[in-house]
């Protein structure tokens, strides 16, 4: 990065609308707005995946590397584009409030979605449609038909297919496309209006001088089109089902570290394929948004691989990946392509060489900087330029959380020592954000949470549970004029309007 910046960490399920989840649509566009007069650089968002209904709502579980999350479509533009009436968008049976509830917003808007997909085929879809189609050739036809399989199954793993169609034997796949033909035209009509949703909301963004960071899980979900229609990249056994999974060792989230049960890479398959599907996958994000963060950048060079059968992460061994190969092979195609590398977590001397060879900026916490000592690397006397640093991330708590129930007495006493003066709770979260402005990091990101100085139950995500998690939203009103002139004018005084 060449110049100082900063931006807001929000994704887009936790924006206001009043559809019970955040959306593509205006409140979209008022956060832009929002953010290009609060003089930001940037908006981050987490991974636009869609989620697997066993997933916990999670985007970081999705049913695709390559599709978007049709969640995310409007009704507003949908209406706005004549395929919803007025009338149809005018009484969701979810209220505005707090949290997602997403069972019951999927509910309502598959019911949205087949009236605007039967308005769509009525008026003959355009040359734009299918133009759409042929440039996502190579992973429309594959995620549409997993869904709309997925579906004829009752929801079953791809693994419990029949064999002829696990295995994706060419007849039995015809056999379906006949069969199932219009939920297959039904999901490609949701990706193309996500698409056409999304590029529209991005170039607005850009043309206001915001750029979007998207989010590039290093795993993809088992129960995914990825693993069904790539098998042979994947560590499975003869049942096509994993025998070591992915996860971390025991670390600052939890003591048992994390089981994340997705299946591993198998490096020497991908390498010997000249890594077509990681630089596919690449790509295709990169169309989406301006910088990619690669989430579990260590997986590049290291993975923790765990026997399947295990209960936690702790019985785990690290093996090395091919993470510089296939970075050369990515940025030799795409040689000035922006990436974050996240290197929370055990980082080795193997990382940090990774990183240097390619120039890649890390991340700091804040919140993992008042334990320890001066030496602590999250300090903000120990950033390095080339770093983008975070308050906290979606899975930490808020910083005002953090602060009441997280903390230790040293903790609290290294804090206010660093800040010179000790400070009431309420007043934490805006001197973290002021901490970060100071910075030498070329980049500062903070979630809108902190921002608004909310408390531990506006958190986004606890890792290693299940509940409750995602649900986070803003209420319409929550951002008010005086917030952005305040982070306008914090903006400008640290050089990174």
């Amino acid at each position: 990065m060449k110049y100082r910046g900063s931006g807001i960490l929000l994704h887009v399920t936790s924006l206001p609308s009043p559809h019970g989840i955040g959306d593509l649509g205006p409140s979209a566009y008022q956060f832009a707005d929002f953010l290009a007069r609060a003089k930001q650089s940037y908006w981050q968002v987490l991974p636009l995946s869609p989620i697997h209904p066993q997933g916990g709502n999670s985007p970081y579980f999705g049913r695709s590397a390559f599709a978007g999350n049709p969640l995310l479509i409007s009704p507003d533009l949908l209406a706005r584009d004549g395929l919803l009436t007025d009338e149809e968008i005018s009484s969701p049976p979810v209220l505005s409030g707090p949290r997602v509830d997403f069972s019951c917003v999927t509910a309502y808007k598959e019911k949205l979605f087949d009236r605007a997909f039967d308005r769509f085929r009525t008026k003959k879809p355009g040359r734009d449609f299918e133009d759409f189609c042929a440039r996502n050739t190579l992973w429309l036809q594959d995620y549409s038909r997993f869904v709309a399989i997925h579906s004829h199954f009752g929801g079953r793993v791809w693994a419990e297919w029949p064999p002829e169609v696990r295995d994706r034997g060419p007849e039995a796949l015809k056999e379906l496309d006949r069969h199932l033909s219009p939920l297959l035209e039904k999901e490609k009509f949701l990706q193309y209006t996500f698409f056409r949703q999304w590029e529209a909301l991005k170039n607005y963004c850009n043309q206001r001088g915001v750029r979007m960071i998207g989010d590039i899980p290093i795993y993809v979900n088992y129960d995914s089109a990825d693993v069904w229609v790539h098998p042979e990249i994947f560590k499975l056994g003869p049942d096509k089902k994993p025998y070591v999974v992915s996860g971390v060792p025991p670390d600052y989230f939890s003591g048992t570290g994390q089981l994340w049960g997705n299946p591993i890479y198998r490096w020497d398959e991908l390498r010997r394929t000249g890594f077509d599907w990681w630089v596919r996958r690449m790509e295709q994000n990169g169309r989406l948004c301006d910088l990619l963060r690669i989430d579990h950048f260590i997986g590049l060079s290291a993975y923790w691989e765990i026997p399947a059968q295990e209960k936690t992460a702790i019985n785990g061994k690290w093996v090395p990946a091919e993470g510089e190969a296939f970075l050369r092979t990515f940025f030799k195609k795409f040689p000035a392509f922006p990436l974050i590398a996240e290197d929370l977590g055990s980082v080795t001397p193997a990382v940090r060489e990774l990183m240097r060879n390619f120039g890649l900026p890390g991340m700091k916490v804040l919140l993992f900087a008042f334990s320890g000592d001066s030496a602590n690397p999250y300090l903000p006397h120990n950033h390095v330029p080339n770093c983008f640093l975070y308050t906290g991330t979606h899975d930490n708590n808020t910083v005002r959380g953090w602060f009441d129930q997280e903390t230790k007495p040293e903790d609290r006493k290294n804090l206010f020592r660093y800040l010179g003066r000790e400070l009431p709770a309420e007043e934490v979260p805006g001197e973290f954000i002021r901490l970060a402005m100071m910075s030498v990091a070329h980049t500062v990101i903070f979630p809108i949470q902190d921002l608004l100085g909310l408390g531990a139950d506006s958190r986004m995500n606890v890792p290693s549970t299940t509940e409750g998690n995602w649900e986070w939203r803003l209420l319409p009103g929550q951002i008010t004029p005086d917030l952005f002139e305040k982070l306008g004018e914090m903006t400008e005084i640290y050089g990174r309007a």
